[in-house]
């Protein structure tokens, strides 16, 4: 096909033969070519060399149990990041939401309330922010960077003035079953872990199997073309913020249990390990690409990484230069990814 038949194809026809093309590649050839499965090499590696280096410590039940359980906070919101994400959106308020969310839960539960209606208010205080980030975003067409970085101070502010910039402990009669709900395990695998792994696999049948997940990946791609085409733009654009800010609302919720407390404080540099978790996955920052299973290993390596540097004996303030150095060596290689496509 000449190049000038190739430009005066609508871009209907030429999104579908690129889909009509990536269907072709064979499985060995869609894993390779899969960031995500680097990163699960990667973790595999790191996973060994710090069982034959640490074998009692790091091989221990117990450092699984921590590991697991800590990535899994991370990891529940990356999935909500990953949407926002494939639409070429970004939520930099995770880290507020949480403080947010935790002290709005905490409040109720000092008034004795019972759990679960605190924890429908810590909901509903998330997904109040994410309504502000997306239709803010998506209806009257502001930088999500912007936006979400203005509500990121908001949602902070909010939770200091509602603590009283006091830490909340004194959670009622519903004390246990609450604490028990983050901080708690089922078949020796905490809680949030399970969440996680349930939650992965419905947003994997989500992205890949339904109508809603083609529509962001089109966004991502391309958003005047997704338009064109009879895309709901600001709709789809909209309930991608109100889901990142749902799922982290969840995480702050179980995060809040665990802890057994809540200050203002909880959350703070959350936004970089979860930006981090869906970019080292294989989520591209322009939108268009990223996927649940790149979130849940992107928030395992991490963990991974930072576990193994606190055995090693490093200074943890080294921890948010190896994280900042993942996320531009991702970037890098999606670039370079990018050309040798082209």
């Amino acid at each position: 096909m000449s190049l000038d038949a190739r430009q005066t194809k609508p871009a209907a026809s030429v999104a579908v033969e690129s889909v009509l093309g990536n269907k072709e590649k064979t499985i060995f050839q869609r894993l390779l070519s899969a960031q995500s499965f680097w990163v699960t090499i990667a973790l595999g590696v790191m996973v060994v060399v710090m069982s034959i280096l640490q074998p009692e410590a790091f091989s221990s039940w117990d450092n699984f149990y921590n590991i697991t359980r800590n990535f899994a906070f991370v990891g529940i919101i990356a999935l909500g990041m990953t949407a926002v994400i494939i639409t070429g959106g970004i939520d930099l308020s995770v880290g507020s939401i949480i403080g947010f969310v935790g002290v709005a839960t905490g409040v109720m539960l000092q008034a004795e309330y019972s759990w679960w209606l605190s924890s429908l208010v810590g909901l509903s205080a998330g997904l109040l922010v994410g309504l502000v980030n997306g239709y803010l975003v998506a209806y009257l067409n502001l930088s999500a960077f912007v936006v979400t970085l203005g509500t990121l101070s908001i949602a902070r502010s909010l939770a200091i003035v509602l603590s009283g910039n006091k830490m909340l402990y004194e959670f009622g009669p519903d004390a246990d079953i609450f604490n028990w709900i983050g901080g708690g395990d089922i078949l020796t695998i905490a809680n949030p872990v399970w969440l996680l792994v349930v939650s992965t696999i419905i947003f994997a049948i989500i992205l890949n199997q339904t109508a809603w997940g083609r529509y962001l990946y089109a966004i991502g791609g391309n958003e005047q073309a997704a338009q064109a085409t009879g895309v709901p733009v600001q709709r789809i654009k909209l309930q991608a913020y109100l889901l990142c800010a749902f799922m982290t609302a969840i995480a702050a919720v179980m995060l809040t249990g665990y802890n057994g407390s809540a200050i203002n404080a909880n959350g703070t540099g959350y936004e970089l390990r979860v930006i981090a978790s869906t970019v080292i996955g294989g989520a591209n920052l322009m939108g268009g690409s990223g996927g649940a299973y790149g979130a849940f290993i992107g928030a395992a390596l991490i963990e991974v990484i930072r576990n193994s540097l606190i055995m090693a004996g490093v200074d943890s303030n080294w921890q948010g230069t190896f994280v900042g150095s993942f996320i531009i060596l991702a970037v890098l290689l999606e670039q370079v990814r990018g050309r040798r496509r082209d």
